[in-house]
């Protein structure tokens, strides 16, 4: 797969929403490596310090203010007057969801309803909002999702990015179908991992802090498969998709699936095994298993075959690969090692090698 993207983004004016997220960090150190100017909206919140340790936020404009707030969003993005915008701001975890399913629907909901709003008010030429894997109803059967499968969710946070993908399509159909220059698309990834990622309640990171503080391994649901994928694949993704939306509008409005292949499942279990084999000491990390106090999905896989078919987009790296790339970078930030410099290096392998 021939990216071919660094004489595209070059020069590019470009606006992310959650440029300080997990994703969005990553996002925004490759555009910068493309050679893109970016500007990132984000709340000015402690996670923030988190990737600052991999991410030099001096060499973008930032504006630190809530996706909520309607005037402020469209005054920034009507001053950057950007190419393409992408909108990663959310509430991200299932588990929060329950504590604060009223924040979340504000932040996933709203936040993308003034986006939509936005771009048909600007006229803006390409959009990718991005959604979740979670959107879908799952049913938890063996085959992957495809974008016309029914939507839903049984938690609050994949309700929430049901609900988003309900609205874009009724905005698709009423609004941007009708504008043969606005090119808009939703984007729904698995469960992106990879280096800087300090959330909660999420199994990778959890594996790292329970090395670094040499405490015992809590897992809730250790037989869960998920559809795991390093963080820059389905960047990767979002990155055609831009630059196909802005080349043709029309062609490419709709829903996208970006994730791993198939075949390619792995259990928590086995992931955390993984990542703590390759980044603890020889002290030996005990795992114990405490069920969960709320509802996750046991089984969820997509199938990516449109986005293969029509963007020529597929995965890069194996999920052994991916899992030993996201070790290699706590590695590095365990040793104290410059994990700048380390993100780097990964994104030029991925985009800048062919």
């Amino acid at each position: 797969m021939k990216l071919n993207l660094k004489k595209f983004y070059r020069g590019k004016k470009i606006f992310i929403t959650g440029h300080t997220g997990f994703k969005g960090s990553w996002l925004v150190a490759t555009l910068l490596k493309l050679g893109a100017k970016v500007t990132g909206f984000s709340l000015n919140d402690e996670k923030r310090k988190d990737y600052e340790k991999f991410l030099n936020f001096k060499r973008i404009k930032n504006i630190y203010a809530d996706v909520g707030n309607y005037k402020r969003l469209r005054n920034e993005i009507k001053k950057t007057k950007p190419d393409i915008v992408f909108h990663l701001a959310a509430q991200p975890l299932v588990a929060d969801s329950y504590t604060n399913p009223l924040k979340t629907f504000n932040t996933n909901f709203t936040g993308s309803i003034n986006i939509f709003e936005i771009t048909r008010e600007l006229k803006i030429k390409s959009v990718v909002v991005i959604t979740s894997d979670k959107c879908y109803l799952n049913k938890e059967i063996f085959r992957g999702y495809r974008e016309s499968d029914q939507l839903g969710g049984k938690d609050p946070y994949s309700a929430s990015k049901a609900s988003v993908e309900i609205a874009f399509e009724s905005y698709l159909q009423s609004f941007f179908f009708k504008e043969k220059n606005i090119g808009i698309a939703t984007a729904r990834a698995g469960n992106v991992i990879g280096g800087g990622d300090w959330s909660k309640n999420r199994i990778i990171p959890d594996c790292v802090k329970t090395v670094i503080k040499k405490k015992n391994m809590i897992i809730r649901n250790p037989n869960s498969t998920r559809p795991w994928q390093h963080v820059l694949e389905p960047i990767s993704g979002y990155l055609i998709l831009g630059k196909k939306l802005f080349k043709t509008p029309k062609k490419f409005s709709g829903s996208w699936n970006f994730g791993p292949r198939l075949k390619e499942t792995k259990k928590v279990i086995e992931v955390a095994k993984i990542i703590i084999n390759k980044i603890s000491s020889k002290k030996k990390i005990n795992i114990i298993y405490k069920k969960s106090n709320f509802k996750e999905a046991n089984l969820l896989k997509l199938n990516s075959n449109k986005a293969n078919k029509f963007l020529k987009w597929s995965t890069r790296w194996s999920m052994l690969q991916a899992l030993n790339k996201t070790a290699e970078w706590y590695d590095c930030y365990v040793k104290k090692n410059n994990t700048k410099h380390f993100t780097e290096s990964q994104i030029e392998d991925y985009f800048l090698n062919d």
